[in-house]
């Protein structure tokens, strides 16, 4: 605190700042060159021995909520504190709270991808600093993602409407989650409608038409697909699903006759390619028509399995992507790139750009309309350098290991299968197509309930439930990038130790 201004009231009205006596600053201790490049070096040495020993750590923390407070002091310091002290910290300040989403018994949720190259990448970026919101904020922000989402649509066998390359209309953009790209996409939807709509009735309100709009997904479909509406402030029609919990065009067109006779207007379908709850694929080959006849936006959400069409052999599981008008998946969950990188592409960008313009004169420049301005393309108006993490693993690890990756973590994902299915006790819940499978007691849910605490609060491995038409059952995904067979066989010995121990416990009472 600068002494002259320790008190205002004890100013004088004639006192001039360059009047105040100031104390003597201090060095900045990260300044310091050599004192950085040591700090980087002990970091970077910590995250490498971190990572390639997580197998050592214990997936869940034992922690209780407000377990930290009392570890640190109640205000920030005065002074600056050795580096050396923050680093003995992390052990004991950071990590038991810590759940280790990175070890390789860890199958809760789906993968949060994690390498080296996309760790580095994003030092590079964070060094960099800048916030790409327009081209001449930092060209190279800009022009290296419109080339990294070609890079990624192509490996995926996109249709060319969705690559800037082709000299169209469409592009790709990084979002920060699919929850953000479901609500851009929807927005844009929006705007289109309304459009179409005021040009058919010219004096129609806007209120009146937004209040009409319905948008559509399966009742398997993420929670932030009802968020979006939410956000969007149109209603949202969940359709039931069938046997295999995917969502066929029949169902969905008959929701849609039905809305138009009472005068309500579709405009928005989200297909999902592999849902959170068994990894479920609505029939978007079927579906994809239907939204074309009725002239309704068709959103494709493939966070997860989306990285799995890099893979030809996977590729069927997306048929009828031709008549989407925007598609997004998630390379940080499956594809080995850090959180946060949502790939998304949009045939045509111009309703989102229209929805999203506010152009004050600070941010405009000389090159506008000669590349994209992005920060019409999504939400925030800041955007980290995100596409260095795509340059640096794909350029690292190449499209072969990143196919093998996947398909690695597919076979193991089977391995646990064929464990399931040997053990009488248990039963599939879903059909095993990606890295995640579905499975239960074939006993009541409260028993599948109780099996669940007993393994979580063991503690060696991580699991969630999901409930899918009152049945309650086991996800176990594949989710590190450490995973073996071995640790696949040692979280299935996990689960069957806890299942003789429920057994027991059954008997006793």
């Amino acid at each position: 605190m600068w002494k002259g201004y320790a008190t205002l009231g004890q100013m004088s009205v004639n006192t001039r700042p360059s009047d105040v006596q100031h104390p003597p600053l201090r060095q900045d201790p990260i300044m310091d060159h050599t004192t950085f490049r040591d700090f980087a070096k002990a970091m970077a040495d910590y995250i490498a021995d971190y990572l390639e020993n997580i197998r050592d750590r214990r997936v869940l923390p034992t922690v209780q909520p407000g377990y930290l407070r009392p570890l640190i002091p109640n205000d920030a310091p005065e002074s600056a504190e050795p580096w050396t002290d923050v680093m003995k910290d992390i052990e004991r300040v950071i990590m038991p709270g810590v759940t280790h989403w990175h070890s390789p018994r860890f199958h809760a949720y789906f993968p949060t991808a994690n390498s080296y190259p996309a760790i580095v990448a994003d030092m590079l970026s964070d060094a960099i600093a800048c916030i790409g919101f327009t081209w001449i904020a930092s060209p190279a922000c800009t022009e290296l993602e419109v080339v990294m989402l070609d890079w990624l649509g192509k490996l995926l066998d996109l249709p060319k409407e969705f690559l800037a390359c082709t000299g169209g209309k469409g592009g790709g953009v990084i979002q920060g989650t699919a929850s953000e790209a479901t609500l851009v996409a929807l927005l844009g939807a929006k705007s289109k409608m309304l459009a179409e709509m005021k040009e058919k009735k010219p004096n129609a309100d806007d209120y009146d038409i937004v209040s009409k709009l319905v948008a559509y997904a399966s009742e398997q479909a993420h929670s932030s697909v009802q968020r979006a509406g939410l956000l969007g402030g149109v209603q949202f029609r969940l359709i039931p699903t069938d046997e295999k919990h995917k969502m066929q065009a029949a169902p969905l067109r008959e929701a849609i006759r039905k809305d138009k006779e009472a005068g309500l207007i579709p405009f928005y379908v989200v297909v999902t390619l592999g849902t959170t709850s068994s990894c479920a694929f609505d029939n978007l080959a079927d579906i994809g028509p239907v939204c074309r006849e009725e002239n309704v936006w068709l959103h494709i959400d493939a966070a997860y399995a989306g990285s799995a069409f890099i893979c030809p052999e996977y590729r069927h599981l997306m048929e009828g992507v031709e008549h989407a008008d925007s598609f997004n998946f998630n390379p940080h969950k499956w594809l080995l790139v850090t959180f946060d990188c949502s790939a998304m592409w949009l045939k045509d960008p111009s309703w989102i750009v229209n929805a999203f313009n506010v152009d004050p004169l600070y941010l405009k420049h000389d090159m506008q309309g000669s590349a994209p301005d992005y920060r019409h393309w999504q939400i925030p108006l800041g955007r980290r350098f995100r596409s260095l993490k795509l340059w640096f693993v794909l350029r690292l690890y190449g499209a072969e290991n990143l196919r093998a990756h996947i398909r690695k973590q597919i076979g193991l994902a089977h391995e646990f299968e064929q464990m399931v299915l040997a053990d009488s006790r248990f039963e599939l819940a879903a059909d095993v197509i990606m890295a995640l499978v579905c499975f239960r007691l074939k006993t009541s849910n409260e028993d599948n309930e109780f099996l669940l605490k007993m393994i979580n609060g063991n503690g060696k491995i991580h699991l969630v439930p999901s409930k899918i038409n009152g049945t309650y059952f086991l996800r176990m995904a594949v989710c590190s990038r450490y995973t073996e067979s071995h640790d696949i066989q040692g979280s299935w010995r996990e689960i069957q130790a806890m299942a003789d121990r429920l057994e027991k416990e059954k008997a006793k009472n």
